[in-house]
């Protein structure tokens, strides 16, 4: 199949269901990883048309979602001393303790949305007189630009270019996820992106060590009936696999040279995720050599943790225990345009989705918005 169009299918799609509704003999509870999948799931209806055996539920795969308060405040606070400082457009938006990216904009401070880290290098050369500092959230699929980014700013001797590195890793939150006792999670689709990247291999060992499966999966309707497809074969058979259902994109190694640039510019860290808490080895910041693009180091940035709001349930939604209709915000108090969490702010959050395109805002309840809770 060459065309998008194909990939949407009506008829492929009524013969994938019925495929997927052949072998169940029980039910099963699948969280897809990628907020990209979610929207698409409840974008194009597939959460109703699924067998009733079939739950999905919606993982912690918005980076913008599990930035936390504690990075946001940073940033606010970089661009309050003066600086210039540059992110992408949904990270703007998202509330921290004390006010959002673009409340710091409202009051004065140069805060700048890019579409690439490599325009605030640009901006850096062209304001040798400004410090410039890019926000960099995101999962592997953007940490190598950012460390391209880097790695550009140190061949110009650019001294005026950082990184305030907010970067998150899935396979240890979903290795967190299947360790909390709060989660119940038979198998998972995995982000196909975040695979062309780093490849399967993880994802090998994760499935073997915790004996659930995993499914690389891509994000057209058709791709993700197929993911779902196969991991309902794994779950039946009872085999604890990671398969590639994306393999037109996916390959096993990933992109080596990506995964050398990674390793040559970051260190896994811990990191803190928004609603979820320290996930170890999660992160990705700096390693000592680049430390002088590291805009923590170089404005002695306070470490210290922020709060969360005690009435947002974003966390739980992010960890596939209550879906966003079940949050008593939603759709009241928590907009689009009044967001009260992340997952309402980002174009990937599932509260955004739930809230466009499920249509339970108005009271028009699907099948998978009154699944139960746990």
């Amino acid at each position: 199949m060459k065309l998008l169009s194909e990939y949407r299918d009506p008829e492929l799609v009524r013969r994938l269901l019925g495929k997927i509704e052949e072998p169940l003999t029980r039910s099963w509870r699948i969280m897809e990883v990628c907020g990209g999948q979610t929207h698409n799931l409840v974008k194009y209806g597939i959460l109703s048309l699924l067998p009733q055996a079939i739950t999905l539920v919606h993982g912690p795969g918005c980076p913008v979602c599990v930035t936390p308060r504690r990075l946001i405040d940073q940033a606010v606070e970089l661009a309050e001393r003066g600086v210039v400082l540059c992110s992408y457009g949904d990270m703007l938006r998202v509330p921290g303790s004390r006010k959002s990216l673009r409340e710091a904009k409202a009051g004065g401070a140069d805060v700048r949305m890019l579409y690439s880290p490599l325009e605030a290098v640009r901006i850096a050369r062209e304001n040798p007189g400004r410090e410039v500092v890019f926000f960099a959230v995101g999962f592997e699929t953007t940490a190598p630009a950012n460390g391209l980014a880097v790695a550009h700013a140190a061949r110009e001797g650019l001294r005026n270019f950082s990184l305030l590195s907010a970067h998150v890793l899935v396979p240890p939150a979903m290795e967190a996820l299947l360790t909390d006792p709060d989660c119940r999670i038979d198998g998972f689709l995995a982000a196909g992106h975040v695979c062309t990247v780093m490849g399967c291999e993880e994802y090998e060992a994760l499935a073997a060590r915790h004996r659930v499966p995993i499914v690389v999966t891509g994000f057209e309707p058709l791709d993700l009936l197929q993911g779902i497809l196969e991991l309902v074969i794994l779950l039946e058979e009872g085999r604890a696999e990671a398969k590639n259902a994306y393999g037109r994109v996916v390959r096993r190694e990933g992109n080596p040279e990506a995964r050398a640039l990674l390793t040559r510019i970051f260190a896994r860290v811990d990191r803190e995720w928004r609603g979820i808490g320290t996930i170890p080895g999660s992160g990705l910041d700096l390693r000592s050599e680049w430390k002088a693009f590291d805009a923590r180091v170089k404005f002695a940035l306070d470490p210290e943790r922020s709060e969360e709001a005690g009435e947002c349930q974003a966390g739980k939604i992010l960890k596939g225990i209550l879906k966003p209709p079940q949050c008593p915000l939603f759709g009241k108090e928590c907009t689009p345009i009044a967001p009260k969490g992340a997952p309402m702010v980002s174009s990937e959050g599932a509260c955004a989705a739930y809230f466009h395109f499920a249509g339970v805002a108005s009271g028009a309840e699907t099948k998978e918005s009154a699944a139960s809770a746990p």
